[in-house]
């Protein structure tokens, strides 16, 4: 798979991704949840999603923080996949927000 370009990246971003930073070949961004268990449980949901697509990101975990990084590996850079788990992780994200409301 290709690397996409740093002009592509910023589109894309601009376009679809607005909650996401672009940083050294990778996007980036940090979720905020009131609880720990909040936390945990978007993580396994993304965990999840991440195994379909077989696309696993780099992420840490702070209480009620969740830190995820994503970019292609094997790309050296950013794909196509980065972008469509990105997508699926803000989803997520949406979806839990009204979960725990």
């Amino acid at each position: 798979m290709k690397a996409l370009s740093e002009l592509e990246t910023a589109k894309f971003l601009t376009l679809h991704l607005k909650e996401w930073s672009f940083e050294k070949n990778a996007i980036k961004r940090d979720f905020k949840f009131k609880t720990f268990i909040e936390a945990f449980s978007f993580m396994t949901a993304v965990a999840l999603e991440a195994e379909k697509l077989n696309h696993h990101p780099d992420w840490s975990n702070s209480y009620g923080r969740v830190s995820i990084v994503l970019t292609t590996h094997e790309a050296d850079g950013l794909t196509q996949l980065d972008f469509d788990l990105a997508n699926s992780i803000d989803r997520i994200y949406k979806n839990s927000l009204h979960t725990f409301q």
